[in-house]
Parts: C-alpha cells; structure tokens; sequence
C-alpha cells in the first residue's frame, strides 16, 4: 500500500465528546447559532436558493446521526461550513491538548538511516525533490517511493512531531498534501523548485540543507520576502524600493508605522515604489492607515458596512461599555451604538451617518510616482480592504494574481458550544456593496496579470519592467 493511501486512514486519534454531548448535538447548536446570528447567512440562502440548502442539511444531518466521535464531527461541521463562503467563519475544537498525537504507531512514518539516505542523495547526478531540508522547526528527508515523494521528519524541535513520521506527500500530478502542525491536512496544487535551493509547497517555503546548492540573488530575494515574519524596506535600484509587508496583523502595526516613517524620505524622494503583499491574509484596518498619504492623489471612498442586529450579536457592543480598558468618548459611542441595536433587532443596521466615508489628505507627493503592488490568491480580508482604497489613486497599479475574495462579511466573533466541545467563528457586518460590487469568492483582479509561466521570484522584476 502507498504511503500517501495509508495516510489518509491514520488521521489524527479519535477524540470523545464532553459528557452528556454528541455530535448531532453540537451539530444542531452550530447550524442554529450560525443562521441566527451570521450577517452572511441570509445573503447566502438568496443566492443558491432554499430547496438547495435543505438538501445540504439533510445530507449532513443523516451524517452526523452515525458519528460517534470529535474528530469525525469536526471534520463534517467544517464540511458543512463550506456552503456559505470562502472565509471569515470557521468551527474548531477546543481542549486542544487532547488534539495531540501521543503515540507514533498513530501516523505514518518512513524511518530512514541518515547516514545511508546522504550517501544515497550525495551518489545521485541530478537535484530533484529529493533531499535534506529545512522548514523551522522541521529539518525534513524527501525520498521518492514508487511514484511519489515523501516529506518525512529527520529532526525537529518544539512541536509534537516526531522523528520519521510523513510531513508532506508530493503526488505523480505535482499536486501535495502538507501536514500543519496540528496534524491537519492542506491541500497545495503544486510543488516548485525554486532553483537547486528551495523547495515551495504553497506558501511554505523549504530551503534545501543538503546537498549544499548554489542561488542566484533573484531567488534569494524571493525567499527573503516570502519568509519573511515583519515588514521591511529594501533599495532594489537608483529608482525603486521594496516594502515587503507579510501581514496586517495588530501586533505588527508599531513596527509597520515605525519602518514607513523612519524611510518616509527615502521613500518620497524615490521614483518608484513596490510593495510587496503576497500571502498577506489581512489583519488589522488601522495597520495599513500609514500606507495611505504615499500614495493618495485624490480622495479615497470606503463603502461602510452594516451590523446583523441580533441578542447575542449585540452583547459584544454592550460589553465595551463596561470594557475598563475603553475611553469615555468610546464608551458613549458604544452606549449609542447598542442603542440603535437594541431597537433594530433581526434588522442589519448602519452605525455611521452615511454609506460612504471618505478621506482627504492635505499633500498629494509628486514621488512616489509610480507605485506596483504585488498580490496573490492568498490575499484576503484587511488586505483586500487597502487594495481597494490603494486602486483609487492615480499612481497605484496591481500585478499578480487575483485574491482570495473574503471580504463582504466580516467582523469574526466567537461562539462556544454549550457542551463545551467547539468554538464556532462567524461574522458581524455585511458590506454594504452587496449586491453590485461583491469580493467574496472573486477576489480582486490585478491589473497586469502574472502568468504561471513566470517563476514567482520573477515578480519583481516583472513589475520593476513595467514600472519603467
């Protein structure tokens, strides 16, 4: 039997539900909780229809009634999920320590001599997949076997993985299975070498420590920005900068304010600029406020949202009211906020005056005179937010590749089963561009397309070109 097959049937161990529980319980508060409470629910059902999502439930439902387990009720709620939209909700379980393999004969594993498996590698006239890498905090052996490569744990540190157990399966089509760390599968359609020296399975990045391999500085920079874990700055040439951004996320955002106004006059003094946001998920709004006096030309439209208005929906703005850490100003904004709610309920209701804000600068800077910015499909959320404020202004193009699409509903809050066995996320807001300028499950398009053909350490380049 194939290594990849064998996987598929030694999953993570089977977890027991809280007492008194089961899944169809838990399934029952999920999907009850979810159309109540979800501001994306209603605008789901309009669009595929009613007759088609009672045939969901009934599938599901007759499911759940044979599961005996978490980890198999788990997987089907995710399922489940997957009716409404790419992203922005999800269900896990908690108690994660119990998620936790505790014994190796639980996955598959392909125990290899070290020793041999180097002098096997060393002895081969062609660099292909196989070899010694390095994903922190893995170092991983790829060994082909039959007509597939298998990622398998040499050493690791700090995560309960374990020596010899497959951490990927790269298949005949070039597609792959990774395994997180929490033992979860992700699907990638493709692997890539990137050169001899690194090894890219979506967006995990392997660099290849043996047979020790030389790199061009093109790949080299690649690897610099997609591995890298905070925003920096870098010259690239007389007449371009590179701001590489990983993320929006919050705690990033006194380094991001910090890294822009320490290099703002570099960065106004230099003809163009590229900022680089692939595999940026999103984040916070406030993270990406920096970015926009660079770029700005002419006054930036933001189309609102509105608030699902619900009992348990409106708890979360009662709650900043007696929140120590809120200001007085934001307690009364909060005050009136849950005002309007409370006397809206099972309506979607607009806090702000208007359907549109906009924001003015007072300088547009003659340089920055052209500014690329570099997108991909793993873009979504706050990311897809600054991207429509950035393609309002007259010296901003995209290249790349078009987002995830995840970005109509919003404002995630967490719900906990009463048994105690799972979180659900779902979502607050719904924008107001719906229906006429939907994200969700379209993305935002690039303006110059990036061809597969085009090896991704190329991108640069390619927008350095276009730039000039």
């Amino acid at each position: 039997m194939k290594i990849s097959t064998l996987i598929l049937f030694l999953f993570i161990p089977l977890l027991s539900f809280s007492q008194n529980c089961d899944c169809e319980l838990n399934f029952k508060w999920m999907k009850t909780t979810f159309e109540k409470n979800d501001a994306g629910f209603e605008y789901t059902i309009k669009q595929k229809g009613n007759d088609l999502y009672k045939q969901h439930n009934k599938t599901f439902l007759s499911k759940v009634k044979k599961v005996t387990n978490k980890t198999e009720c788990f997987e089907l709620m995710r399922e489940w999920m997957k009716f409404f939209r790419k992203g922005h909700f999800g269900i896990r379980p908690l108690n994660q320590e119990t998620n936790k393999i505790t014994e190796s004969k639980q996955w598959e594993t392909l125990n290899i001599d070290k020793r041999d498996f180097k002098n096997y590698i060393q002895n081969k006239e062609n660099n292909d997949y196989e070899g010694i890498w390095k994903s922190e905090p893995y170092i991983i052996g790829v060994k082909k076997v039959e007509n597939e490569y298998i990622g398998f744990v040499i050493e690791v540190t700090d995560s309960q993985w374990k020596k010899g157990e497959v951490k990927f399966v790269i298949k005949p089509d070039n597609s792959c299975i990774y395994y997180m760390g929490d033992y979860s599968p992700k699907n990638f359609n493709a692997a890539e070498l990137l050169g001899d020296k690194y090894l890219q399975l979506g967006f995990v990045t392997l660099e290849r420590v043996f047979p020790k391999s030389e790199s061009d500085p093109k790949i080299e920079r690649y690897y610099k920005a997609i591995s890298a874990e905070k925003p920096y700055i870098e010259r690239l040439n007389q007449n371009t900068l590179l701001l590489r951004i990983p993320s929006f996320s919050s705690n990033l955002r006194t380094i991001t304010n910090n890294l822009i106004n320490d290099n703002k006059e570099e960065i106004l003094k230099t003809k163009n600029l590229i900022i680089d946001l692939r595999d940026n998920g999103g984040g916070s709004d406030n993270n990406f406020k920096v970015l926009l006096p660079l770029l700005y030309t002419n006054p930036i439209e933001t189309v609102g949202v509105e608030l699902l208005s619900t009992p348990r929906n409106n708890q979360r703005v009662k709650d900043f009211i007696t929140n120590p850490n809120w200001s007085e100003e934001g307690k009364e904004w909060a005050r009136k906020a849950y005002d309007k709610l409370a006397k809206n309920e099972g309506k979607y209701v607009n806090l702000e005056d208007s359907k549109v804000t906009i924001t003015k600068f007072d300088t547009i800077y003659p340089y920055p005179k052209n500014i690329g910015i570099i997108i991909n499909g793993q873009n979504a959320s706050t990311t897809e937010q600054f991207l429509l404020a950035a393609k309002q202004s007259k010296k901003v193009k995209l290249f790349g590749q078009t987002t995830f699409g995840a970005l109509d509903i919003s404002y995630t809050y967490p719900a906990k089963s009463p048994c105690g066995d799972f979180e659900l996320i779902y979502c607050l807001s719904k924008s107001l561009r719906i229906p006429e300028m939907t994200i969700d499950n379209k993305g935002i398009h690039p303006d110059y397309f990036i061809y597969n053909e085009v090896p991704k350490y190329k991108w640069i380049d390619f927008v350095i070109d276009k730039l000039n």
